[in-house]
């Protein structure tokens, strides 16, 4: 990673991160349960800032805020239009990668949520 991309980049990570640093930080974007409502309501469908503030009944800054971190990792891409920008599922990898992650909570979905150490960690 260059400096100057760490520079602007919304968060830090080691001088030379790890491939696991690089995933686990990769999965904690996946972690905040508005950016992931915002990646399910992109998954149906091209939404605007002003669709997305009324479906999760959030802020514009926040959700905006949110919007920045999920394309600037990769998860979402913006489209111009006028005035508005919509956004959509960048990869279809990101939705095959969610549903992975609920068909394996069908089955374990009780112990996850009882998980004291996750609590911790404020995941």
């Amino acid at each position: 990673m260059s400096a100057s991309l760490q520079d602007t980049a919304p968060f830090r990570l080691p001088e030379t991160p790890t491939p696991v640093d690089l995933v686990s930080k990769y999965f904690r974007t996946l972690a905040d349960p508005t950016r992931l409502r915002i990646l399910e309501l992109v998954a149906e469908r091209e939404r605007s800032v002003g669709e997305l503030v009324t479906l999760t009944g959030d802020s514009q800054p926040k959700i905006s805020n949110h919007l920045g971190c999920l394309r600037w990792c990769g998860f979402v891409v913006g489209r111009r239009e006028q005035r508005r920008t919509y956004y959509s599922i960048a990869d279809p990898r990101v939705t095959e990668l969610i549903d992975i992650a609920r068909n394996l909570l069908a089955e374990n979905a009780d112990h996850v949520g009882c998980c004291s150490v996750l609590e911790r960690e404020g995941a």
